[in-house]
């Protein structure tokens, strides 16, 4: 899953300055101080606690390295000499190497598994290791198709589309959610990932979740709808949609945007919802929260299948797996500034990176279990 953004977002930059969601400010603070305590902070929450250890290292989840690169640099702006050095390799090699006490922190595209659990608690010296979502990435239903620009899909039209079962654009289905269209009759093309990703697997999970029984090919990372054509990477699909009149795909934001695939709407039963920050921060606040304490472990099922209204259900989540005690006191002051800084300052340029900010109400949640950490 890549969700590297090439080119603003004008939708979402224009729907924050509006007010969409609270992010305050822009760049780095002028009343941020160079090391020591107090790093000042101009979107609300607590100050970096600047320094400790300068050099932390993380590891993981390729797809939040463009997130983390915008929080590399608000940290860096806000404590000076400060540094992380993120290596992203894929989630699994992040967990085993936070693990095995390489690196400081690890990067997941889900939450530490049972089976992983025990091997992260001694690491931790014996204390839980808490998983923190920090990053958001929706992703788009994007099509092309003469003449129809505003789709409205359910999760069981979808995934009857993307498994075969509807197989033309005006299918009674299809034109029963869309009072008016013009639906061609133009045969559906479906286009998905050839390479194993994490936004086929979420994907998948929300069909699973919103079909009402329609998706029975589960989840995973390979594709396993059984029809179409695939293509590598979020690149080649948006890219194969963009060249083909009758294509439908499930690709990352800013993908569809910078290929100017239309993007469908969602309806979970609350009416049609399109892809905007504010839709996808209600989504995020949504989310239940399946772990204890400040372990903020996500159940994404509760908004795949849920219908709360004027939430965008089709998102991604990805952790930071980091010990809630354990690390030396160095460590621990680094990670914590780090953390902060990207939870506040650094999700003011998220969207330019095609991801979504954290709404408030998550937001302070996840500062609380950062100032946690010990």
């Amino acid at each position: 899953m890549n969700l590297k953004r090439r080119s603003a977002a004008p939708a979402l930059l224009a729907l924050i300055a509006a007010g969409s969601l609270v992010v305050a400010g822009c760049g780095s603070d002028p009343n941020a101080k160079p090391g020591g305590n107090g790093g000042g902070n101009a979107a609300g929450g607590p100050p970096a606690n600047c320094g400790g250890k300068a050099n932390l290292t993380a590891e993981g989840s390729s797809a939040q390295k463009n997130a983390i690169d915008v929080f590399i640099q608000s940290y860096q702006a806000q404590c000076s000499g400060q540094n992380l050095a993120y290596n992203p390799t894929g989630s699994g090699a992040g967990v085993k190497q936070f693990n095995a006490g390489l690196v400081d922190f690890g990067g997941s595209d889900s939450a530490l598994k049972d089976a992983e659990v025990a091997a992260a608690q001694q690491r931790c010296q014996g204390n839980p290791a808490w998983n923190l979502p920090l990053v958001f990435g929706p992703v788009a239903i994007g099509y092309k198709l003469d003449g129809v620009t505003n789709l409205v899909l359910n999760g069981e039209v979808a995934a009857k589309i993307f498994n075969g079962q509807i197989k033309t654009w005006n299918d009674p289905a299809i034109a029963a959610l869309n009072s008016g269209a013009q639906l061609p009759s133009t045969p559906i093309n479906v286009v998905f990932r050839s390479d194993e990703s994490g936004t086929t697997d979420n994907f998948q999970q929300y069909l699973t979740a919103s079909s009402k029984g329609a998706w029975t090919q589960g989840a995973g990372k390979k594709f396993a709808g059984g029809v179409g054509s695939g293509a590598q990477g979020s690149a080649g699909v948006s890219q194969a949609v963009s060249g083909a009149a009758g294509s439908i795909t499930y690709v990352e934001l800013s993908y569809a945007q910078d290929n100017n695939i239309s993007m469908a709407k969602l309806d979970s039963g609350s009416g049609p919802v399109e892809l905007t920050p504010e839709t996808v921060g209600k989504a995020i606040e949504s989310a239940k929260v399946s772990g204890s304490g400040n372990d903020l472990k996500l159940d994404l099922k509760s908004v795949y299948g849920g219908n709360t209204a004027g939430a965008y259900p089709l998102l991604l989540a990805t952790y930071e797996i980091v010990c809630s005690k354990g690390y030396d006191a160095p460590t621990a002051q680094a990670v914590k500034a780090f953390l902060t800084t990207a939870a506040t300052n650094g999700q003011q340029q998220l969207p330019e990176a095609g991801y979504a900010p954290l709404p408030e109400s998550f937001k302070q949640k996840l500062l609380t279990a950062i100032q946690a950490i010990g």
